[in-house]
């Protein structure tokens, strides 16, 4: 027996295309402020720690917040926290637009954060209330997924093309016009849901959250940026021990947060966990492909951000094969083929010298993101549905925390490694007619080589650059060795835990027996087949496409 779910018609795929708004713009959001840093700098005149807060208040905001808001969404009404955080985000935008003093800005950027961590689970719970039908939810999910991606790969574009022409504030009021519109038919295209047997949103478990995910992501972050320092070391492990205090107080109060009961769903915890790994992934490549077009190739920030764009076009045909596969494929070896697909770019990327021509890194950044699409595409339906309707938001949103942590890992993780290298390499080397200082200044990372070279005048400062280059993709190579050994544990992970989901064959008869159940028909043993649905369910949506 086939499921008889309504399928979606016009109106529910136009509502989808309003909720990728604002989804492209949280995403663009920090691209966008990279470019708009110098003009900021130069206007507001700020110091050091506060640029350092005007570029991370927003990220530690958003992340911190996430699990909260997913809960709050399931209380309140879905639809009227993404219409309170859209219309939050549009004025914070134009706040910050014609911010006139470095607090100010960073006080904008804060509320863009908080705002922001209200936008990305509705969309993604919203996507479960229009589309009822497994097969048409598998595909707004891997269109949701695809948005999230693109959003950070226009980022730099957009901001690059308007601050060419326009002052820095308008980097901020792209967001403008798409939350009006989103304010404007939301209330029309968008269903209302929210659990009305859900309590009062515990606040103190909302706080310990918040102090979590923010001291454990501040302290690899800074780690990361400055090095292993007791203080941050210390805010890791303060963060750690009050996410356990979170994760205590979960089991014992009568409305948690998360349910800690959707982790023994294999599927459920099986995807956070490939989630987390696939941004560590993900911000890698991102971070090594930047700087090396960048700062080995010499590019124009603009330019790099045009040629990153080329993958596109692989990375959709990547996805179509593996919509074609996932009718007969498993979910769980098709997450590992994805995996493994992002274990080659790896390899590939870490074949990249200076000298190498750009489309070896682009080919490898390429297979990267296109192998955790697969995978993040499969595993995003598995979390939303592996959780009751009413949890949705909540579930939806501690996968977007996981991610949230897995990129801040991934700067920190093999940020590191290449970091150490680099560094190694620069000591042993002796640069005759270079001054010491600017050796020194030279040792910590390729940008500062790239700037002391500058001021360095005849053959001594070309010696270092080259030098510095060197290094750098030797440290690359090492990192991104590392990211592919990370990969391939969890690709083998993936396929054993979940083995056991079945291809859609296999998934529409459990799921019919558990839906006969629960109207109250035979007793039907649903314990491993109701799990497996989930994750079966995703390779047919993703087929479907």
């Amino acid at each position: 027996m086939t499921s008889t779910a309504a399928k979606a018609g016009r109106k529910e795929w136009i509502a989808l295309t309003v909720l990728l708004l604002p989804l492209l713009l949280v995403s663009m959001d920090m691209g966008v402020l990279y470019f708009a840093l110098p003009f900021i700098s130069e206007d507001l005149e700020p110091t050091a720690p506060q640029q350092l807060w005007m570029m991370d208040i927003y990220g530690f905001l958003l992340a911190g917040l996430l699990i909260t808001m997913g809960a709050l969404g399931d209380r309140i009404g879905r639809r009227r926290l993404l219409l309170i955080g859209a219309a939050a985000f549009g004025v914070a935008s134009v706040a910050a637009a014609f911010a006139n003093s470095p607090e100010m800005l960073i006080a904008t950027r804060a509320l863009l954060g908080v705002a922001g961590a209200t936008l990305m689970p509705s969309t993604l719970a919203l996507i479960r209330n229009l589309f009822h039908d497994p097969a048409q939810r598998r595909t707004a999910i891997a269109i949701w997924t695809a948005a999230l991606t693109a959003g950070a790969t226009l980022g730099p574009v957009a901001g690059g093309l308007l601050l060419d022409h326009f002052r820095w504030g308008s980097a901020f009021l792209l967001n403008v016009p798409a939350m009006v519109l989103l304010l404007a038919v939301g209330p029309f295209l968008l269903p209302e849901f929210k659990d009305a047997a859900a309590g009062r949103l515990d606040l103190v478990s909302a706080a310990l959250s918040l102090v979590s995910v923010l001291a454990v992501i501040y302290g690899i972050k800074e780690t990361a940026a400055e090095g292993v320092e007791p203080a941050y070391l210390a805010s890791i492990v303060v963060g750690l021990v009050v996410g356990y205090l979170f994760v205590r107080r979960q089991r014992t109060i009568a409305d948690p947060l998360i349910d800690l009961a959707l982790f023994r769903n294999r599927a459920y915890g099986a995807s956070i966990a490939v989630n987390v790994i696939a941004a560590v992934a993900l911000m890698g490549s991102a971070l090594f492909n930047t700087q090396y077009m960048q700062l080995v190739l010499g590019m124009r920030p603009l330019t790099a951000a045009m040629w990153s764009l080329t993958v596109m076009p692989g990375i959709t045909v990547a996805l179509t094969v593996s919509g074609i596969l996932a009718k007969k494929v498993r979910p769980g070896f098709l997450i590992c083929g994805g995996l493994l697909l992002s274990v080659a770019g790896f390899v590939v990327m870490s074949r990249a010298r200076p000298g190498t021509p750009l489309a070896v890194v682009l080919v490898g950044a390429g297979l990267v993101a296109a192998g955790v699409l697969i995978a993040t595409t499969l595993t995003a339906e598995m979390v939303l549905t592996s959780a009751p309707p009413e949890r949705a938001g909540a579930a939806g949103a501690t996968s977007e925390t996981g991610s949230e942590l897995g990129g801040a890992l991934g700067i920190a993780v093999l940020g590191s490694i290449a970091d150490a290298v680099y560094g190694r390499d620069m000591r042993a080397a002796t640069f005759d007619g270079v001054p010491a200082d600017a050796v020194h200044a030279a040792n910590d990372t390729l940008a500062a080589a790239s700037a002391t070279a500058g001021r360095v005048s005849g053959g001594a400062g070309e010696h270092l650059l080259d030098t510095a280059r060197d290094a750098f993709t030797h440290g690359m190579q090492y990192a991104t060795l590392g990211g592919a050994v990370l990969l391939t544990l969890a690709a083998l992970g993936a396929t054993y835990l979940l083995r056991g989901v079945p291809v859609p064959e296999e998934a529409g008869r459990a799921e019919q027996a558990e839906r006969v159940e629960r109207d109250g028909g035979a007793t039907i043993v649903k314990t491993t087949e109701g799990a497996a649905v989930v994750g079966a369910n995703v390779a047919e949506a993703v087929g479907s496409r």
